[in-house]
């Protein structure tokens, strides 16, 4: 059989962080997470693979009427930090959904980076007190800095704090913002805040639950198994949020830190669709406990096509 070479675009990441605005990220993937709830959403369990003492691999597969069929191929290798390499590596493809040809090869790192943090906050925009005014990010990486970006998009706070094991990193992530400043204690800026955006790669707590004050509003993002940068009994405390129930079962389909409890968090999409409630009181803990799942690439990674074939950017390549 005649083989046709098909052209393919290309996306890099600076490309990606040009296409996708935050207000553009944070609507479609509220539109996806509704999806996702209706189930018109295929997003398989996604299989691992370990290599022993170095980091692991994941695939993630994503189809929705509309979009093209998504495929993100995803490593998390935490020892690349001592390289001077980013510890997640990643990459998107995209097909046609009618002909399941290949159309599209996009920098996973950074469609990870904006759909992780742009649905962070849009659970704060929808689950934060009204009042909200106090945030503290934990964590100087890629989601730090894009969660930082993307935060008035959800509340216009007035103090945004960012604690990191680095001054110097900590520092790089404030200056994205006006109103942020580098939290010299973290305890002490925890227990002023409204809103608390966890986003490291630690396998153990970063904060204490008796440091988060009632009507508190946690986003988790961090992925570690078979560790949590959320103390377990902080999870005891808070009414929860995951983005599919499928989050309670055990890595690396779920939350390790969820693998076991009763299933009784709500959906980020039952609750955009008014399934099912969000905040139900000023005091009440919410914590939205994100495990990534492929829609969210999807729809970011379509968005980003898009809006490069109108506009005319990125490389096309013959493969």
């Amino acid at each position: 059989m005649a083989h046709r070479a098909q052209p393919i675009l290309c996306l890099s990441g600076a490309d990606v962080a040009r296409l996708v605005s935050p207000a553009r990220a944070i609507e479609v993937l509220a539109e996806g997470f509704k999806a996702l709830s209706r189930g018109d959403v295929q997003a398989p369990p996604r299989p691992m693979v370990n290599v022993p003492g170095k980091g692991i691999a994941l695939a993630m597969l994503a189809y929705a009427p509309g979009q093209m069929i998504t495929l993100k191929n995803v490593g998390v290798f935490h020892g690349n930090h001592a390289q001077g390499i980013a510890s997640h590596q990643a990459l998107v493809t995209l097909y046609d959904a009618e002909t399941g040809v290949p159309v599209a090869i996009v920098d996973g790192a950074s469609v990870t980076a904006i759909r992780t943090a742009a649905a962070a906050v849009l659970t704060i925009r929808e689950l934060a007190r009204a009042d909200a005014r106090i945030v503290t990010v934990v964590g100087a990486g890629v989601v730090a800095l894009e969660q930082v970006r993307m935060l008035g998009h959800a509340r216009p706070f007035t103090e945004i704090r960012v604690f990191a094991r680095s001054a110097t990193a900590a520092q790089r992530v404030a200056a994205l913002s006006s109103i942020a400043s580098v939290a010299g204690d973290l305890e002490a800026a925890i227990r002023m805040s409204d809103v608390v955006c966890l986003t490291t790669s630690a396998d153990k707590p970063v904060i204490a639950s008796d440091w988060v004050r009632p009507g508190t509003h946690i986003t988790s993002v961090g992925y570690a198994p078979p560790g949590s940068e959320v103390p377990l009994d902080l999870i005891d405390r808070a009414a929860l949020f995951v983005e599919a129930m499928n989050a309670f079962q055990p890595a690396p389909v779920g939350c390790a830190e969820l693998a076991g409890r009763p299933p009784v968090g709500a959906e980020i999409g039952e609750v955009l669709l008014g399934r099912k409630p969000g905040r139900t009181s000023a005091a009440q803990i919410t914590l939205y406990k994100s495990m990534g799942n492929a829609m969210e690439d999807m729809v970011v990674a379509n968005l980003a096509f898009a809006e490069a074939k109108r506009l005319g950017l990125g490389q096309t390549v013959q493969l």
